[in-house]
């Protein structure tokens, strides 16, 4: 169906679907699917403080990452995985607009508990802002 497309992570539940749902969708002899991940302000703070270490921190991304990747492996899809840091929404639309993608594909709510009553806020301005189709998985 689609040739390239963009996959946004953060390891919550959502995501993971998203990433299910972006396997059915890609087509093509070279599957490949790029994942972008963005570290925020908020996210090294929260890291920082229940880790001990970098090593730490670097591992357990790197573990949250690993899942994807292992996934994908398994559907014999290519990946490539991007590690951006910044705000979620404008790093991800920036990303996306500046690859020419035919699909990009998250999760409606990300591991944020406070944005559970409504459409997250990163899919919201990821959906408004991005030029390629987004698709948003519950």
């Amino acid at each position: 169906m689609f040739q390239r497309i963009l996959v946004a992570v953060d390891g919550s539940e959502h995501s993971l679907r998203a990433a299910d749902y972006a396997i059915k969708l890609v087509s093509g002899k070279e599957k490949e699917i790029d994942i972008i991940y963005v570290i925020s302000g908020t996210t090294s703070k929260s890291d920082v403080l229940n880790n001990r270490s970098k090593i730490e921190i670097s591992g357990s991304r790197k573990s949250m990452l690993k899942k994807y990747e292992e996934k994908f492996f398994a559907n014999k899809v290519k990946c490539d995985v991007h590690v951006l840091h910044g705000e979620p929404g404008p790093t991800i639309v920036d990303f996306a607009n500046k690859g020419e993608y035919d699909c990009m594909v998250l999760g409606s709510r990300g591991l944020n508990k406070l944005q559970s009553l409504v459409l997250g806020s990163v899919s919201h301005k990821v959906a408004k802002y991005t030029v390629c189709p987004v698709l948003i998985i519950k």
